[in-house]
């Protein structure tokens, strides 16, 4: 992709089961126009890939899923600010914000 101004391209990994709904493979590139924050990709993720509305954020609430885990590296970001910047490395390119379906049980 070659993004116009005001425009971060940032990749993102989805878990195998919301790669398959959303019909695509390995990681996705989106085009984020403004700030680079949680909040942003998942918007245009969801615009993106309509079927993944309500996956990972409640509907009616726009919060995360209680099972819905996000990851750059090694750091979870899970319980950030949606509105708070994502890490550099994310907006260069060198880090796709990971989406985990996290597992429960005894």
């Amino acid at each position: 992709m070659t993004p116009g101004p005001g425009v971060t391209v940032v990749r993102a990994r989805l878990p195998t089961q919301l790669r398959d709904l959303a019909g695509v493979g390995g990681e996705v590139e989106l085009e984020i126009l403004g700030a680079v924050t949680l909040a942003s990709v998942l918007e245009t993720l969801e615009a993106q890939f309509p079927v993944l509305k309500g996956t990972i954020r409640d509907r009616a609430t726009g919060k995360r899923r209680a099972f819905i885990r996000f990851f750059v590296g090694e750091a979870d970001l899970s319980n950030v600010s949606p509105d708070a910047a994502l890490p550099e490395a994310v907006a260069r390119g060198q880090e796709a914000l990971v989406v985990v379906g996290a597992m429960a049980g005894g």
